[in-house]
């Protein structure tokens, strides 16, 4: 499967989009490379493109600013979205960075020519009606997690949503995602290869 093969698999997984539906989108879409440590987005900026991640891993973060401490709020992977969602559906600057963790590579679509498909294609607007709501659930599933869930619980579900991060990513960025120390990130990972 070639990249927008790929691409149109999921869309298609995603929200339904028929290959007569893809066809609409098909010239709307580029790609664009990044090297470790390059930005998608920054904090205070506008995201104005929706991205689908052919190939490595992106997070976003914030910086405490007493502390200087980077802390990571999401995860972003191969097969993937990656966009700052409150940022890119309303238009408005966004909260955190967005950064490549590794060497990547993503297919994207600029908002304007998103917003024309939503125009053209009732199948393209219910595409959009399902990010949102994907963008609600993703922040509402991180928030319960840290308020419902054990540490443990929210590793496990990190390793069912993103399978590869281990060999990807640094353990102190993992860390910050699942809102807990190094030491303790190796006793869970120690107690559960153990079951």
């Amino acid at each position: 499967m070639n990249e927008i093969e790929k691409l149109a698999f999921a869309l298609n997984h995603f929200a339904g989009l028929t290959a007569e539906d893809f066809k609409l989108s098909e010239d709307f879409w580029l790609p664009k490379n990044y090297k470790k440590g390059d930005f998608y987005n920054l904090r205070g900026t506008v995201c104005t493109y929706f991205g689908f991640i052919v190939d490595g891993v992106f997070r976003s973060y914030t910086i405490d600013e007493k502390t200087g401490e980077e802390k990571n709020v999401f995860l972003y992977s191969a097969n993937g979205f990656v966009v700052s969602f409150k940022s890119f559906i309303n238009q408005i600057p966004c909260d955190y960075h967005t950064q490549a963790l590794t060497d990547a590579s993503i297919i994207f679509i600029r908002y304007t020519d998103l917003i024309s498909l939503y125009n053209q294609s009732h199948r393209w607007e219910k595409f959009g009606r399902l990010l949102a709501q994907e963008a609600f659930n993703i922040t509402m599933s991180r928030i319960e997690g840290f308020i419902l869930k054990s540490p443990e619980e929210r590793y496990l579900d990190l390793i069912k949503q993103h399978p590869d991060i281990f060999n990807n990513v640094p353990l102190y960025h993992i860390s910050s995602y699942l809102g807990i120390q190094g030491p303790s990130l190796s006793r869970i990972r120690k107690r559960i290869s153990g079951k």
